[in-house]
């Protein structure tokens, strides 16, 4: 065994770190089909963890689940030109319908081509806007709120898992309404909604605000979204939320009649988030000893591992752990039932410490014959493993103190993560530059930093020359926070009074 669980620490490389971590937590691994990742059951349960709150608050909301197909005729993005020039090199494209043997191969039969092309879908625009437009006829039919549960096609030239992945899963709301007003408070309805699953359920702190005008989603009127920190300082865009203004009903022809019989177009939005989220929860509080769990998005909160010996106490020993799992599964956390696992595999207790270690176990019980013997359990936080940069930092309670008290140390345990993130995000944002080329030494110094600057909201010309500039630093604009904080001096870019903030870094 290494000092740490990971034979990769961040601070010597955090590419090859996250991807041992991802290994070593059991999360994913490659499928064979570049881009393509199978997600394992732990890492599975944290997606179906983060999907039930979040699945929660859209139904909450008054949007309804639905499902459309995979598989969209090239007609419908051919209709919505600004759209499609968005995702058109990241389209994956079904050609033929039946393979046959020629030359001894596998190959496309000639006579099975299809008479039109289908895209998978890179995401549902299209599709549901032609469905809302044999829906809707009348103001009655307003708002018409959907959302799918999914999995998308986007050809990612450069994979990373969870992060960057060529089919990946997520979830796609499509809303449509009467007015603007109606349209926009949707939409930063649902940004919230991000804001609030993400904070409470992966304690992962996060700005939200405006995207300037040329990172918005194509073809929206008005973008939003939620950024977080990763451990290395870069950002990574945790959910967006998009006004799409009535361009998409235009092109799909979403009409309806409004309370005086004239015809309108509608206002839609879309919104989304997908697994991208397992890998923020990973790079925001995972360490060199592997994942560090929220008790929230846990699938196992606590695990209760017996140090068994082979000898004539072992069933005795066994007995005594599965009445602790069944005492902490009566107890609670957040309002819920505690998810414990027992983890009686015939393996050596020293072994699957390490793997719950690296797999961020929030709460992991390590019993021993003299634990049982002294009514007591002896137990690591995941948060808190080595609190002197040492060895695993064990405690031990009575058992019926850490039974009552399990459900209050998760609660603390979700609570340190996030203030722990938060405090990180924002001590790593820097203020107070004179010009760009300050900005531009700060990353060339240091780029495990966010900037942020004054802003006048360029366009044309200004704000072209901009974009290329910051592309040369490998610099993007995440979004001009809705917490603005002083607004003074003038825009770096124009020269002129600055309106707002921005904030700008390097991203995934």
């Amino acid at each position: 065994m290494s000092k740490n669980a990971l034979d990769v620490r961040q601070e010597d490389n955090f590419a090859d770190w996250y991807q041992a971590a991802v290994r070593g937590g059991e999360l994913a691994e490659e499928s064979g089909v570049r881009g393509c990742m199978i997600i394992k059951p732990w890492g599975f349960g944290i997606w179906e963890r983060l999907k039930s709150a979040m699945d929660a608050e859209i139904v909450a909301h008054g949007v309804e689940n639905c499902y459309f197909p995979l598989l969209i005729p090239l007609k419908h993005f051919e209709q919505e030109a600004q759209h499609v020039e968005g995702f058109a090199k990241e389209m994956a494209v079904v050609t033929h319908h039946r393979l046959s043997m020629i030359d001894g191969k596998l190959q496309p039969d000639p006579d099975a081509k299809l008479e039109e092309p289908l895209i998978i879908r890179p995401t549902s625009e299209t599709i549901i806007g032609s469905a809302m437009s044999r829906w809707i006829r009348s103001y009655r039919d307003l708002p018409l709120k959907l959302n799918q549960w999914a999995n998308v096609m986007r050809w990612e030239m450069r994979p990373r898992l969870f992060l960057r992945t060529s089919e990946f899963l997520w979830q796609e709301g499509h809303t449509a309404h009467a007015t603007r007003e109606e349209a926009e408070a949707e939409t930063a309805a649902m940004l919230a909604m991000y804001k609030k699953v993400v904070e409470e359920t992966l304690a992962l702190p996060v700005i939200d605000g405006v995207k300037p005008e040329h990172e918005r989603f194509p073809g929206a009127v008005d973008t939003l979204s939620i950024e977080a920190m990763m451990r290395d300082g870069k950002a990574l865009q945790a959910g967006t939320s998009h006004y799409l203004g009535t361009n998409f009903a235009k092109a799909q022809n979403i009409q309806f009649q409004d309370s005086d019989g004239e015809w309108r177009y509608a206002h839609t939005t879309s919104w989304g988030s997908s697994t991208r989220l397992v890998g923020a929860l990973v790079m925001t509080h995972g360490d060199n000893d592997g994942l560090r769990l929220p008790p929230r998005a846990a699938p196992s909160q606590i695990v209760i591992i017996p140090m068994l010996k082979g000898g004539d106490q072992d069933e005795a020993l066994l007995e005594y752990c599965r009445d602790l799992a069944r005492r902490l599964s009566a107890g609670q956390a957040f309002g819920e039932p505690l998810r414990v696992r027992l983890d009686d595999r015939p393996e050596r207790a020293q072994i699957k410490r390490w793997d719950w270690v690296r797999k961020g176990a929030p709460v992991i019980c390590e019993i021993g014959a003299r634990d049982m013997e002294h009514g007591a359990v002896s137990f690591l936080r995941r948060d808190q493993l080595r609190l002197d940069g040492g060895k695993p930092n064990v405690r031990s309670e009575p058992i019926d103190m850490f039974a009552d008290n399990a459900g209050d140390i998760c609660e603390n345990i979700q609570q340190a993560l996030y203030d722990q993130a938060e405090t990180f995000l924002r001590s790593n944002i820097v203020d107070d530059f004179a010009s760009l080329e300050e900005v531009e030494a700060l990353f060339a110094e240091d780029g495990a930093k966010w900037a942020r600057i004054p802003w006048a909201r360029p366009t044309g010309a200004e704000l072209d020359a901009f974009v290329e500039r910051l592309k040369a630093s490998k610099l993007t604009v995440r979004n001009a926070p809705f917490e603005q904080g002083e607004v003074a001096g003038k825009c770096l870019v124009t020269g002129r009074e600055a309106v707002e903030n921005i904030l700008i870094a390097r991203a995934y």
